[in-house]
């Protein structure tokens, strides 16, 4: 009896299964590309209700990140700065700017500007600020060369792996305290970084945590 198919056709079935993988494979890796911290929260830059320029106060004009966010280096919080903050200068420049309207109006009836949160880390993670920027992690490492930004947006994951990695071998992102707002701040080379972190480590007390109750409480 003649053949109804084709020979190769044998190989039909072989085919389906290994495109199923193949399709299967491709699926989870978009799955946890597309659906991972570093795609779906980077770049995030939400619109404020005040056009406030970090590129023009924090870069142009010098002023240090804790002007605005007082207490970074003693509180878990980096703080929103209060109406106030801004009106110490605003009440002499720019006073009549149409883009103040909203400062102004916050100011004259006490009520506070509704900032949109930019770095959002889920309530399960535990995060405190203090520790890190006495031990010298500087501004830049996680939130980017703000001073550069004219709209603050998300730059880093904050991702578990993320945070992991920095915990792992913290060495690259430690600089002198006194420097941790300093977004131009570089070690002269390498070698004088190795030196310096030889010679501190122990007054910085670098032991960051890698078990699970070191972030989650």
């Amino acid at each position: 009896m003649a053949q109804i198919f084709p020979k190769w056709f044998n190989k039909v079935p072989l085919l389906i299964i290994g495109g199923a993988g193949f399709a299967g494979v491709c699926l989870i890796a978009a799955i946890w590309y597309f659906g991972s911290q570093e795609y779906t929260e980077v770049g995030f830059q939400p619109i404020q209700p005040i056009p406030y320029s970090h590129k023009l106060h924090a870069g142009e004009l010098g002023m240090d990140c804790r002007y605005c966010h007082s207490q970074v280096e003693y509180s878990r919080h980096a703080q929103i700065p209060p109406t106030k903050t801004c009106m110490n200068c605003h009440v002499m420049i720019k006073p009549e700017s149409d883009k103040l309207a909203l400062l102004r109006d916050s100011w004259e009836k006490e009520e506070p500007i509704h900032w949109v949160r930019v770095h959002n880390l889920p309530d399960y993670a535990f995060f405190d600020h203090s520790p890190h920027l006495r031990a010298g992690v500087g501004c830049i490492s996680c939130h980017g060369d703000v001073a550069q930004m004219e709209e603050v947006s998300q730059v880093k994951s904050l991702s578990m792996g993320w945070c992991l990695d920095c915990h792992r071998d913290p060495d690259p992102h430690l600089r002198p305290v006194s420097e941790i707002t300093n977004m131009n701040w570089r070690p002269e080379s390498p070698l004088a970084q190795i030196k310096w972190l030889n010679a501190h480590k122990d007054s910085l007390k670098i032991n960051p945590p890698e078990n699970c109750s070191g972030c989650h409480r």
